[in-house]
């Protein structure tokens, strides 16, 4: 038998008066490991999470609930969609929450939903929770109804806060990223930056556009008109092909990863080459992005530094409601330079699809690619 097997009474459940006993300490010190209370020195916090795996002793949120008064949820709402970007958000909120002792309820929304986010956040108030994180929203019209509804904190994750009185906000740093996306490609030469946006009514397509937009005016370039995809590559690839026919067009930054891949295979149906003639940037750094033809350079979102960071803060806000909140930060931006981006070549001739420049030797970025090589088919 194990060590401490059979302890825990008739039902054979470990308590916490078995953790304290095994790991030699008082059941108030159990507790207070438990509560991350402070001034319980790292021995000890050791000894007690290590006796409480030895016997599988898992805390009693509900007794908790109980003398705290709170239920230990954090309701989560997210857009019911594959799309990375989002579902690298909701992981990353998963895995925060693990170690705080409080339990998920989540509950999807859907674009062209009447009930929308509002509907999700009552039926979260209705269950019980002490915290609401917002994943990813969008603009469905409801921020001023909600600031009614929200009697709780909210965590709004990739959107401005709501008008809300315990409102708090990570990850709005989209705009820095793309800001950061339009001056490489700037300082490779390019003389201005197509943008290839997500669809409006996401706040991270909007700010996206605004990065790239105000690095344009403040270096007094040219703003080419914006495409606006959905997203897909499907988009993307019918961007590219509009972009294609547009002169003088050497550099486009996509927001995100997939459209920018889709945009490459247009481009080079229509006998672009990747990057000598056209660069492009994308947003995200999805799995794929380093093994398409070519490796595409791109914005990586530091998915879980954002949750981390917002879920403490928000964890904090329930548990200290007087207290100030915890200071934000930005996010890092990581821009990952790959094969997709290059200087602007020399001479831009007018007439899409007849470029007759050949590759200088050597250059490590002249694959060709074709309507059956590329590595995204």
């Amino acid at each position: 038998m194990a060590r401490g097997a059979g302890r825990g009474g008739s039902s054979g459940a470990p308590r916490s008066v078995d953790v304290a006993q095994l790991a030699g300490v008082s059941q108030k010190t159990v507790s207070r490991v438990f509560n991350n209370e402070p001034y319980v020195s790292a021995d000890v916090r050791r000894r007690v999470l290590e006796a409480a795996a030895e016997l599988g002793y898992r805390l009693n949120n509900a007794a908790r609930a109980l003398a705290s008064g709170r239920t230990r949820h954090i309701g989560v709402v997210t857009l019911g969609t594959a799309l990375y970007g989002p579902a690298s958000l909701i992981m990353g909120v998963e895995r925060a929450v693990r170690d705080t002792g409080y339990a998920l309820r989540v509950v999807n929304t859907v674009e062209g939903d009447p009930a929308g986010i509002g509907g999700a956040v009552d039926s979260l108030l209705d269950q019980g929770v002490d915290g609401i994180v917002i994943s990813e929203p969008i603009d469905d019209g409801q921020d001023g109804v909600l600031a009614d509804r929200l009697d709780v904190p909210v965590l709004v994750l990739g959107a401005p806060p709501f008008p809300a009185p315990r409102a708090l906000a990570a990850g709005v740093g989209a705009d820095l990223m793309a800001q950061t996306a339009t001056e490489h490609l700037l300082d490779l030469g390019h003389q201005t930056v197509h943008h290839l946006a997500g669809p409006q009514q996401w706040y991270s397509a909007r700010d996206r556009m605004e990065g790239w937009r105000s690095v344009l005016i403040e270096k007094s370039r040219a703003v080419p008109p914006v495409i606006e995809g959905d997203w897909s590559a499907a988009s993307g690839y019918a961007a590219g092909r509009e972009l294609a026919a547009v002169d003088d067009m050497t550099a486009v930054f996509a927001a995100n990863d997939d459209m920018a891949i889709g945009l490459v295979r247009a481009l080079t149906e229509a006998g672009l080459r990747v990057p000598e003639d056209v660069s492009v940037v994308g947003f995200d750094d999805i799995p794929v992005a380093a093994y398409v033809t070519p490796p595409l350079t791109t914005v990586r979102q530091p998915f879980d530094v954002v949750a981390q960071e917002g879920i403490k803060r928000l964890v904090h806000t329930i548990e200290n409601p007087q207290a100030d909140p915890l200071p934000a930060s930005e996010p890092p931006v990581d821009l990952v330079v790959r094969a997709s981006t290059a200087p602007p070549p020399l001479q831009t001739p007018r007439g899409r699809g007849r470029r007759t420049t050949s590759r200088p030797s050597g250059d490590r970025h002249g694959q060709s690619l074709d309507g059956g090589s590329s590595a995204h088919d």
